[in-house]
């Protein structure tokens, strides 16, 4: 089954520099880009989420796969820090799908193999539904662009980047990375993503999610009885309260 990502925009980059001009940008190594696709994210100065994408080598060209409200503002910022850059950055009519069978050149979502594969090209087929998908991002601890990511906000290791294989800490300097590498290297991480039983009617996303009168953080996604919840870890030892619902932690 594929499933249509109707809220993505494909943008490609071309030029002699674009390799290092973006490695000296983005969170992750993209000198992997010829073995395989990367997923990385911009961040402010300050080390918070700004962008996130996927990078997936094609020719001499990188394609660029980002949720369609952040393409034009990321198309900025890009231009921005170009500078003299040989850097050119056009949009395309490209589609993509997600897929959980693996066909000719799709290629493995690079953040967890079990949330399956994806597609580029003109134009993609229906099949699987969002609420699949998401039930896969649940599952699997996947946050989303908009959803669990929040520009300004978020903060890339408390959201599962290094899990998901989205921040390399030995490529070098990027956009935030003192602040990201100090967050690794120098403090225990005391807020986190983590996995939730939902007991109960399921509250919208971005509900806040108490334990007794303390506030323990918010919930996101719901899929079936689980869900993904931005937790403060020392408080989300018990029962806790989103809506009407019920929470505990999963993970």
């Amino acid at each position: 089954m594929t499933h249509a990502l109707s809220n993505r925009t494909i943008l490609r980059l071309t030029g002699g520099d674009v390799i290092d001009f973006l490695q000296g940008l983005v969170t992750n190594d993209v000198s992997k880009l010829q073995d395989a696709p990367v997923w990385a994210a911009i961040l402010t100065p300050q080390g918070k989420y700004l962008c996130d994408f996927f990078l997936i080598a094609q020719g001499d060209a990188v394609l660029l796969d980002v949720q369609s409200d952040q393409a034009a503002g990321l198309a900025r910022r890009l231009t921005m820090y170009r500078l003299r850059a040989d850097v050119q950055i056009t949009p395309t009519d490209m589609s993509v799908a997600a897929l959980d069978q693996p066909v000719e050149d799709a290629i493995a979502d690079p953040r967890d193999p079990r949330m399956g594969w994806r597609l580029y090209g003109a134009s993609v087929s229906e099949g699987m539904t969002r609420a699949d998908y998401d039930a896969r991002r649940v599952a699997y601890l996947v946050p989303e662009t908009g959803i669990e990511l929040v520009p300004d906000e978020s903060y890339i290791l408390e959201s599962g980047f290094e899990r998901l294989n989205g921040v390399d800490f030995r490529k070098g300097c990027y956009v935030g990375q003192e602040v990201t590498a100090r967050m690794k290297h120098k403090t225990e991480l005391r807020k986190g993503l983590s996995r939730v039983s939902v007991e109960g009617p399921a509250p919208s996303s971005g509900t806040p999610i108490t334990a007794g009168e303390k506030a323990v953080g918010t919930l996101f996604t719901v899929s079936g009885n689980e869900g993904l919840a931005h937790l403060r870890f020392d408080r989300a030892t018990g029962d806790m309260q989103a809506g009407e619902a019920v929470l505990r932690r999963i993970d």
